[in-house]
């Protein structure tokens, strides 16, 4: 808590002085857009960003957690794929006054759902695509034009977007995805911000180590 200030998930916007960066969460209409807390979009209009989002498609955008996704980024889903086991592609059931039935959904190229896992900070202008997966602690590059899932905690730009690398070693990346800080209340998380920001990253092993056998949450206790 910084000034008698606790962090506050439902505050559109979470930066004094600053308009044009917004929660998602307590903006979001579409009941196909489910958005964890404090996970932000570096512009004013999230829902303006979701493209080709038809009910009758029944797909969702699932983001998770302390995510940050940079101004531009557009998650494409399902409604702007068109068929192509037919000799046109031309959509006519969508357009008035055309002869045509809509295709059974089993007939469409549906790809699922869009899922952003916690902790994802995707660049500027990228894009994802129908039916991709991020994992939890991903990084996208900016302008990246992500088609293919990103496992968690690796590295991913370009078009196609290909992994770069991972972030981390697999030791730490499994203690990550064991500890899920992101889970935690809003006052152990603040505890855990001195391990969350620590660059020696053979420490941050031992901590979370500690945690996870039952060690005290401070990242500055002497416990650790």
């Amino acid at each position: 808590m910084r000034d008698g200030i606790a962090p506050n998930p439902e505050k559109v916007f979470p930066i004094p002085g600053i308009d044009n960066l917004i929660n998602i969460k307590p903006t979001v209409k579409n009941k196909n857009i489910i958005v964890g807390e404090f996970s932000y979009f570096s512009d004013t209009d999230f829902e303006s960003h979701v493209s080709h989002f038809y009910d009758f498609n029944g797909d969702k955008l699932i983001i998770g957690k302390f995510c940050q996704i940079a101004a531009g980024v557009e998650f494409v889903m399902n409604g702007a794929n068109h068929r192509m086991n037919t000799v046109t592609t031309f959509p006519f059931y969508i357009f008035e006054g055309w002869n045509q039935d809509a295709p059974p959904l089993s007939e469409l190229p549906l790809k699922g759902d869009i899922i952003i896992g916690n902790d994802v900070w995707i660049g500027q202008n990228s894009v994802i695509l129908p039916g991709v997966h991020i994992g939890d602690g991903a990084i996208i590059g900016l302008n990246s034009v992500v088609g293919s899932d990103i496992p968690a905690y690796h590295i991913a730009a370009g078009n196609p977007a290909k992994i770069i690398r991972k972030r981390f070693d697999d030791e730490l990346i499994n203690l990550m995805l064991k500890w899920q800080w992101w889970n935690y209340s809003i006052e152990e998380i603040e505890k855990f911000i001195p391990i969350l920001s620590d660059s020696n990253l053979n420490r941050v092993k031992e901590k979370i180590k500690k945690l996870l056998d039952g060690g005290k949450a401070d990242g500055n206790s002497e416990s650790f």
